[in-house]
């Protein structure tokens, strides 16, 4: 039998990462893509090109195959910190675009047909999202358009572009709204660290009786889906009948300050939060799940508590060992 393969566009992030494992377990051929290599583990690809999918040339030479499954989630992107402060629209806007314009024109002249696209709940209306309890983020709420940040105006951008693939050139891309992806091996200082991982490094570094900053008043509410899961989903969608768009998101909806708390109650630490202005997004945003139960018959199921337990104790080993390197230098 012959050995599958797939590509992993943005195999040096943190999804891409667990995706390239998942991909090896179940006997694929891995050829990742991306600007840099995982920071925090070593890459399970079978060959790992690096390069800007930007470059049409760089995008022609690592699609020089067909591929059983094609994984697109490379994009420019980070937490609210990043997104949300408008100092890098243009960079967002551009990076995004054209790395999905590339990708998708290379997959269709080398008849490519299965190719998944990670979208982002970031493209739903800010109008539906303004209750912080009762967010609308069903997929059919996508229109009239509205989003509250150019990064999710240029996820609406492709999540069109893939589906017009599709039915102009007879492929089979799926596409997914990812809501909120933690867990161990991402980003968690910098400035693109997502609200989970933010939470869980200002709790490690905190001393009993100190305080942690939380941006906003703490009652904006998000739900957060573990990594696990998010792959399991993606694969699920990819190798399905259905095109989408569909929300891979977790329906345990929390508030901000919720999500502190449950961090510093992981930690056994005595601390407090204390709420200061910061860059936020939307009021209310949780995943819908209906759509998936009803097409693939599958929805996550992993308490947030327990993807955050994990994620915590990953961060908190990660600091003793930056900690230790600085004391050895």
């Amino acid at each position: 039998m012959t050995q599958k393969t797939a590509l992993v566009c943005g195999a040096g992030g943190f999804i891409g990462g667990h995706l390239v494992k998942r991909l090896k377990a179940e006997g694929f051929w891995v050829r990742g893509v991306d600007l840099k290599f995982n920071e925090h583990a070593e890459t399970r690809a079978d060959d790992f090109a690096i390069g800007d999918l930007r470059e049409q040339d760089f995008v022609r030479r690592v699609i020089d195959r067909p591929f059983d499954e094609v994984y697109q989630l490379a994009a420019d992107m980070g937490g609210a910190g990043y997104i949300f402060t408008g100092e890098n629209d243009a960079d967002i806007m551009h990076n995004s675009a054209t790395i999905n314009l590339n990708v998708l024109d290379a997959c269709h002249k080398r008849n490519i047909k299965r190719v998944f696209y990670s979208s982002s709940a970031c493209m739903y209306p800010e109008h539906n999202q303004l209750d912080p309890d009762n967010p609308n983020c069903a997929e059919d709420s996508a229109y009239p358009a509205n989003p509250d940040s150019e990064y999710g105006w240029e996820k609406l951008f492709s999540e069109r572009l893939y589906l017009a693939y599709n039915r102009n050139h007879g492929m089979q891309c799926r596409v997914a709204r990812y809501h909120n992806i933690f867990g161990p091996e991402g980003t968690w200082e910098g400035g693109k660290e997502k609200a989970p991982a933010a939470m869980c490094r200002k709790v490690a570094m905190a001393k009993d009786g100190g305080k942690i900053e939380v941006w906003g008043d703490g009652k904006q509410t998000r739900s957060f889906l573990f990594v696990d899961e998010c792959i399991e989903g993606t694969v699920r969608l990819l190798r399905s009948d259905f095109e989408g768009p569909v929300n891979i998101g977790s329906e345990e909806m929390v508030t901000i300050n919720q999500l502190a708390e449950m961090v510093i109650n992981l930690s056994g630490k005595d601390i407090g939060i204390e709420n200061i202005p910061g860059p936020l997004g939307v009021r209310g945003r949780n995943s819908d799940n209906r759509l998936i139960r009803e097409k693939l018959g599958w929805e996550p199921g992993l308490p947030l508590r327990k993807g955050m337990q994990t994620t915590y104790e990953w961060i908190s080993s990660e600091i003793d060992k930056k900690h230790n390197r600085q004391k050895a230098s």
